[in-house]
This record gives C-alpha cells, sequence and structure tokens, in this order.
C-alpha cells in the first residue's frame, strides 16, 4: 500500500474507519462473487429464522460499485469523519452509541418502508446531525453552488433522486434523514430548551464506555 493512502487511511478516526473498510470490503465481495446481496439484505423473517446477521450485513451494502456507489460512500466518509473529529472527539463510545440507537430504529422502520438494504439510510444520520451542529458553515456542493450546512441533507436526497431516476431510490435517505433529526432533536433540543438532562439518546450505557475506554 502507498504511504500516503496508509497515512490518510490511519489519519480517519475509528468508528468512521471501521465503518468505511467494512463497507468497501463488503461491495468487494459482492462485486467478486465470493457473496450475493440476497445474503445481506434485511427482513424480519429471514432474521426470526435463525440468520441474525442480516441485521449487520444490511448497514454494510452500499450496492455494486458504480457512481451512486461512490456518492454514498463519499459524503458519508466525510461528514461521518468530520463529526466525530469535532463533536465526539474523544468520545467512541458515544459515537458508536448514536450509531447503535440508529441503527435499531432503521431495522424497525425496514418493514414499513421496504428497504432491504440500510447502509444509504445510516450514513444519512452522522451528514445531518453534522449539518445541524454547523448551521452557518457555507458548502460548495460540487464546486457548482454554495448552500449553508442545514440544506446539505436536503440537496443530497435530491442529487441521488437525479441519480438513480426514481424517488425510491431515495427513500433511505430520507427515512435516514428523519433518524437523524430525531437524534438530534433528544441530544441538542430537547437537553438545552425543554425538559434538560440526559436521555436514552445522550446517555451512554456505562458498559459501553468501560469497552472504548472512554471516561464516564
Amino acid at each position: 500500500m502507498p504511504v500516503g493512502l496508509e497515512a490518510w487511511i490511519t489519519q480517519i478516526p475509528p468508528i468512521t474507519r471501521g465503518w468505511l473498510a467494512l463497507s468497501v470490503l463488503t461491495s468487494l465481495a459482492v462485486q467478486c462473487q465470493i457473496i450475493t446481496p440476497l445474503q445481506l439484505y434485511f427482513s424480519p423473517r429471514a432474521f426470526f429464522n435463525y440468520q441474525p446477521w442480516r441485521a449487520v450485513t444490511t448497514f454494510f451494502y452500499f450496492g455494486s460499485i458504480s457512481l451512486d456507489f461512490v456518492f454514498h460512500l463519499f459524503f458519508f466518509m466525510r461528514y461521518s469523519r468530520m463529526l466525530e473529529e469535532s463533536s465526539f472527539a474523544n468520545r467512541r463510545a458515544d459515537y458508536f452509541w448514536l450509531l447503535l440507537l440508529s441503527s435499531i430504529m432503521l431495522l424497525c422502520l425496514s418493514p414499513l418502508f421496504n428497504l432491504p438494504f440500510l447502509s444509504s439510510s445510516l450514513a444519512f444520520v452522522p451528514i445531518y446531525l453534522w449539518s445541524r451542529r454547523h448551521p452557518s458553515t457555507p458548502i460548495a456542493l460540487f464546486g457548482l453552488i454554495t448552500i449553508t450546512a442545514p440544506y446539505l441533507p436536503v440537496a443530497l436526497v435530491a442529487f441521488s433522486w437525479l441519480l438513480n431516476g426514481s424517488w425510491k431510490a431515495a427513500a433511505g435517505d430520507l427515512v435516514g434523514c428523519a433518524v437523524g433529526h430525531i437524534c438530534w432533536f433528544f441530544m441538542d433540543v430537547w437537553t438545552r430548551e425543554m425538559v434538560g438532562g440526559e436521555n436514552f439518546v445522550s446517555r451512554t450505557p456505562a458498559g459501553l464506555k468501560r469497552l472504548f475506554g472512554d471516561p464516564y
């Protein structure tokens, strides 16, 4: 591996790096016909029929290697990394807890919206949360237009819609934005403007903090 590429990979925070590596390896395994997408998708019937791994693999398959794959993977990696380096700096357990809760919510919503693969949905959670926590940050989207951060998720969903030619292709992204909004509300708005204090989203279990070696 080239030194420059290796250095770039090691600079990515651990949670984002692990997610990125598993996603790339999963798509490469499908591309090389080692496994098939039929072995990865999530459905409640398959899950309860002694196939529990589907509740995990559904979050790592972004589709076959294509423009849509590169699009989702690039923006997920970029904003997940920025969020982990800023809001969750030295708080790996808190970031993992956010993604775990988001994954559980997405698994519950999957049958309602007929979403067998939830990777892009989960990827939009850190994108949405980062955009809400940096409301005044200008973003040059594709080098063509400049928007402020809160409009980023909407712009990316619209681009995904255009890229795939169907609103159904963007349904998973929209569900991800909805879950991201729920997490942002309980982590930021609820604790700041309403009853205050910690809640099930902002309070990371002590056991998870011990596992990651984070301070209590």
